[in-house]
């Protein structure tokens, strides 16, 4: 296709191609994928490149910094730069991360290049509001919803993926196929995708400066961010714990075996559609106290049976698609209230709203280690219980549009 350099009106005029919205949302879940690959393989690695098991923890935490520091810092820019070349250049950077990470021969060479893999993935929150902008308004909702699945999908998944991988060959070869991913959708996306110029706009210290005021003066922002901190800390709270619930003697299942329980939670994914449908039609308020819902009553479910039998093992696997179906659905509800406040400052939006529950998930996966430790599941799921119900509160505060 051939370049297309015009205005957001231009672009959002016609309806988006199905067959872009594919290449978007696949391209979407390659990349976020490099977040998580290493999540579950952290033992492995720290034991390879010496490094103590309190340490070990640092091979996601640098990973997390990066990833936040590119959303606060590289993800406004898509308010200023050309998206697509952008977009180019940040991937560039988790590709080259990637290749020194396969080659580090210490700690300090993985960490530095674990960081650097955070910053290149933030990639995937230029690509989103670039296919919002891509989108007429009318299926706006639907378009994001579409690629937010393949996000998900590729959060969901990567963590099997790699745990299964890494079960038949070695921790390098998730490393070594995803470079080869890389490239491969790099060059894809410099072909296909058209280009988006933003209006001119402020420079980028002004676009920084700017993103103060926007918080303190957008309250759906605020709102939005804060119950999506909520849900998030919640989805990772769960996939800290359950997989050491899982390994623990109660249910004894092997890495293999918590990888195949880890993919049924992927059929989640399949509301981030649903979610943007329901967006278009004006549905989101009820919808959100739904998804909210819904992600309360997926830990209410792990307490049901009696733990390690069998109907455990599979209200847990119920839990886990009933709570990503609920996580996954508010965050395309969200996205989609607050693209609709200006084209003209939509990444740097994005870039606060995903850096405000980012750290919220952070945190749930921190308490969450520290729950289990102390007090097991039991401990661990009714934190994870109480912050769904924490977001459906304070959203119960929320003013109805007249």
């Amino acid at each position: 296709m051939s370049d297309i350099a015009s205005t957001d009106h231009a672009l959002a005029a016609p309806a988006t191609p199905a067959w872009i919205t594919l290449l978007l949302a696949t391209a979407c879940g390659l990349i976020v994928a490099n977040l998580y690959y290493a999540q579950p393989l952290i033992g492995l690695i720290s034991a390879d490149l010496g490094m103590t098991p309190g340490a070990a923890g640092l091979i996601v935490t640098m990973t997390q910094i990066g990833y936040g520091t590119g959303l606060l810092l590289l993800v406004p820019l898509g308010d200023l730069v050309e998206n697509r070349k952008l977009v180019l250049c940040v991937m560039s950077v988790a590709t080259i991360a990637l290749v020194g990470l396969l080659l580090a021969r210490n700690s300090v060479q993985f960490l530095a290049c674990a960081l650097c893999i955070g910053l290149g993935s933030v990639a995937v929150q230029i690509l989103v509001p670039y296919a919002a902008h891509l989108a007429p308004e009318a299926t706006r909702g639907r378009v994001v919803g579409n690629v937010m699945s393949g996000l998900m999908v590729g959060i969901m998944l990567a963590r099997p993926v790699s745990s299964l991988i890494t079960y038949v060959s070695s921790w390098h070869v998730v490393f070594a196929l995803s470079i080869a991913v890389m490239i491969a959708l790099g060059i894809v996306l410099a072909r296909a995708l058209p280009a988006r110029q933003p209006a001119p706009g402020p420079s980028y210290g002004g676009l920084l400066r700017s993103m103060v005021h926007l918080v303190r003066t957008t309250p759906v922002l605020r709102r939005r961010a804060l119950y999506q901190a909520c849900m998030f800390g919640a989805f990772s709270l769960y996939w800290t714990t359950s997989p050491l619930w899982l390994a623990s003697p109660t249910f004894g299942l092997s890495q293999s075996g918590i990888a195949w329980v880890a993919l049924a939670g992927v059929a989640g994914a399949i509301s981030a559609p649903l979610a943007g449908r329901i967006a278009d039609r004006g549905w989101s308020r009820p919808a959100s106290g739904i998804a909210m819902a819904l992600a309360a009553i997926a830990f209410l479910l792990t307490h049901i049976a009696t733990p390690g039998s069998t109907l455990s093992l599979a209200l847990l696997i119920a839990a886990a698609v009933v709570l990503d179906f609920g996580v996954t659905a508010n965050l395309v509800l969200g996205q989609r209230m607050i693209y609709v406040l200006g084209a003209e400052y939509r990444s740097r939006l994005n870039g606060l709203y995903m850096a405000t529950f980012f750290v919220g998930g952070a945190m749930g996966s921190a308490v969450g280690a520290w729950a289990f430790a102390h007090g097991g599941w039991t401990m661990a799921s009714w934190i994870g219980f109480a912050l769904p119900v924490m977001a459906l509160l304070y959203f119960t505060t929320e003013r109805r549009p007249a």
